[in-house]
């Protein structure tokens, strides 16, 4: 789901982006007023999208925030404001918004605005995880970003930490046969598991997956079995 940070200091605006935004199947992640508080949610939440207005009282305005944040993130911004004025229209372009709605707006302009930046962004994404991954098996990849991802097609599965790390360890192996006792030891360490457990967790990830895609010899271990482009 995309997530939406909406900076906006007028209570009744903010409160009614943010019920049109959910109704649209959006996640607003917070609403904040002040370039202090903006910082701090970025960090907290990682918003996808930001919703920016640009006069805001007791703060410094929203296109000096998005100089800021442009200065640490890539985060799509969509100015909003009462004002349309050259000026302000000029300096807001200089921080090459994603968009600029002009107060006041109706839900078909929020609705269009908000799923053009959207579509963008999962459209950049689907090339960045193409341009990424690597070939598992049938039409499955993976990658290796801050951790495992695994992906059918373009579309990432969700997988538990153990699950991830079961895959880690025979995709590290590269086709060859990983002993059960190396993939315990690679999951749980030292701890001691009961017969069932890893045979609980195989039949997990099987059923996320293609079942041919992982090989078990019986008391010997597991391989990938990886398919040529």
């Amino acid at each position: 789901m995309i997530k939406i940070l909406i900076v906006e200091d007028e209570t009744i605006v903010a409160l009614d982006t943010k019920s049109t935004l959910k109704k649209l199947g959006y996640e607003v992640t917070d609403i904040v007023t002040n370039y202090e508080d903006t910082m701090k949610s970025i960090l907290d939440n990682k918003p996808d999208i930001i919703l920016m207005d640009i006069f805001l009282k007791n703060s410094i305005n929203g296109i000096e925030i998005s100089k800021k944040i442009n200065e640490k993130d890539s985060i799509p911004i969509i100015f909003v404001s009462a004002y349309c004025d050259d000026e302000t229209v000029a300096n807001a372009v200089e921080t090459e918004p994603a968009g600029y709605l002009v107060k006041p707006f109706n839900r078909n302009d929020l609705k269009t605005t908000i799923n053009l930046v959207a579509y963008k962004l999962q459209k950049n994404l689907k090339e960045k995880i193409i341009i990424n991954r690597q070939k598992l098996s049938s039409n499955y990849y993976y990658s290796f970003e801050e951790h495992l991802k695994i992906y059918y097609e373009t579309q990432e599965i969700s997988i538990t930490k153990n699950e991830r790390l079961f895959l880690e360890v025979l995709i590290k192996a590269k086709g060859t046969t990983v002993p059960f006792e190396s993939i315990e030891h690679y999951i749980w360490g030292n701890n001691s598991i009961s017969d069932s457990t890893l045979r609980t967790l195989l039949y997990r990830l099987r059923s996320k997956f293609n079942h041919q895609l992982i090989e078990t010899s019986p008391s010997l271990g597991c391989r990938l079995n990886f398919e040529d482009d």
